[in-house]
């Protein structure tokens, strides 16, 4: 085991063959927040031996994910570091010389039976009912000299760790699971190099977390499998096994493994639907860890401060969109309408092409405006568009919603309305063209009509809006403009009885 008093370093691994998906997003926000919690260095590694799905430009979809989650590393791509190369396909001379001592130490030894005789030798165990039916260390044995000899002479082989015959049971002292015992009598001497002179996984993966000191591995626990096999290798290379931490596997609502049936998966996903990445971080966090089994808003600073691996849950975490959406407007309403607009309203109209209409101008003033009103009704950033588009379409190419059209402008008293407000409002003019002067022009409209407030004020808004939802009247009418208002509510006349 790894000494306590060893400065923590670990690791996030992720193989470049596809988008970051939410578990390894969950798997890299453990490491960071550990990391950043207990002082230590967080590294970024990118395991690339698949040759056929490995891409850079998968490596480039990753980094960019990493860098919207705001997951800082401190070693790996674009950063450097003591402990590199930090892509596997750079470290290829390193894993075979690792392997190679290990042969000349007797740790490891070289193995040249063929795929068929592999699967004549399974074959006869199972007909044998031999409980055990992994490799049956056929060339184990070979001298030494001949079997350097055959290698010498081209004759295809693999490289097989040396599992001791006496190893007792495999204890992987987990921090989340606890103690998890494998039985080592079972464990085939497997193999660490391939025919084609590539290591596996089980083996790559423990060299290079070997050279970094890696410390920690928190990771998910489909990896809790491969932990025994990798415990060999450390112990065959002479190296401290570092402490081991298998976090649950995410689940859709229906309690199977997350995928494209429940959803989005890739973090780009939902960047692009517009979250937050405070608060996507702040809702995978939550998957399986707490700091007091209340809090649910945990920004990142507090993430980093507090997390532990003794308030990890071993059971699975089950993703609830309604939960995100939740945190995620809850980031929304925090910020300042300065900040509101700046960094989401602003973005979000520039990336629809939304251009102002006629003759009208914006300032920040109009802007903070619009970021009040939208921003308590906001829990996507995208939800911004829609709720604005009214105010980016011309007058005569406003759309209306049907239903609210029949419920609002289709009875009796609409025109009234319409043209009570008309009266009222032409009065004002620019200067004054505020929400409180709006509000105070049309307040006393409905008892002058002897109607309740939705039969005046609902009109209004379809006939502005061209839907029955939106702010307050007030705000509504002052962002749309003076000119635009009156306009629209002369046009929404024709569709009154």
């Amino acid at each position: 085991m790894t000494d306590s008093t060893t400065p923590v370093r670990v690791r996030f691994a992720p193989s470049p063959t596809g988008k970051l998906h939410v578990g390894g997003a969950r798997t890299a926000i453990y490491n960071w927040a550990f990391a950043r919690a207990n002082g230590g260095t967080f590294i970024l590694r990118i395991d690339d031996t698949d040759p056929t799905r490995s891409t850079d430009e998968n490596t480039q979809v990753i980094l960019r994910a990493m860098r919207w989650l705001g997951l800082d590393w401190d070693e790996g791509p674009e950063v450097g570091g003591e402990y590199g190369p930090y892509w596997q396909t750079e470290c290829l001379p390193l894993y075979r010389e690792a392997a190679e001592r290990l042969v000349a130490e007797g740790k490891a030894y070289y193995c040249f039976c063929t795929p068929e005789k592999l699967e004549a030798d399974r074959k006869a165990a199972q007909e044998r009912k031999d409980p055990f039916q992994g490799y049956q260390r056929t060339c184990r044995d070979i001298d030494p000299a001949e079997a350097q000899a055959r290698v010498d002479a081209g004759e295809p082989y693999t490289i097989r760790i040396k599992v001791p015959l006496d190893r007792g049971d495999v204890v992987v002292h987990d921090a989340v699971h606890g103690d998890v015992t494998f039985n080592a009598r079972e464990l085939d001497d497997f193999i660490i190099f391939r025919s084609d002179g590539t290591p596996t996984y089980n083996f790559a993966t423990v060299v290079d977390d070997a050279r970094m000191g890696i410390t920690h591995i928190i990771r998910g626990d489909d990896h809790l499998s491969n932990t025994p096999r990798q415990i060999m290798v450390y112990e065959a290379l002479g190296a401290p096994t570092p402490t081991f931490a298998h976090i649950s596997m995410i689940l859709g609502a229906d309690g199977k493994k997350l995928s494209k049936r429940h959803g989005a998966t890739s973090v780009e996903e939902y960047r692009d639907a517009g979250y937050l990445s405070d608060a996507f971080v702040n809702y995978l966090s939550l998957l399986g860890w707490s700091p007091d089994g209340e809090s649910t808003v945990i920004p990142r600073e507090r993430l980093a401060r507090e997390f532990s691996l003794d308030h990890v849950s071993k059971n699975p975490a089950i993703m609830d969109p309604k939960k995100l959406d939740f945190i995620n407007a809850e980031y929304l309403h925090a910020m300042s309408d300065e900040e509101f607009a700046d960094t989401v309203l602003i973005p979000q109209l520039h990336a629809a092409d939304f251009e102002p209409v006629g003759e009208c101008t914006h300032d920040a003033a109009w802007y903070d405006l619009l970021a009040s009103a939208l921003k308590p009704r906001t829990t996507l950033s995208a939800d911004v568009v829609e709720q604005a588009r009214y105010l980016y379409t011309a007058d005569d190419e406003l759309a209306y919603d049907e239903k609210a059209v029949k419920k609002w402008l289709g009875k009796a008293g609409a025109s009234d309305a319409l043209d009570t407000a008309i009266e009222a409002l032409e009065v004002l003019d620019e200067d004054a063209w505020t929400p409180e002067a709006i509000e105070t022009a049309l307040e006393p409209l409905p008892e002058r009509l002897g109607m309740g407030k939705g039969k005046v004020f609902q009109p209004i808004r379809v006939a502005v809006v061209g839907g029955a939802a939106s702010p307050g009247i007030g705000e509504t009418l002052a962002l749309a403009g003076r000119a635009h208002v009156l306009a629209r509510l002369e046009r929404a006349k024709g569709l009154t009885q």
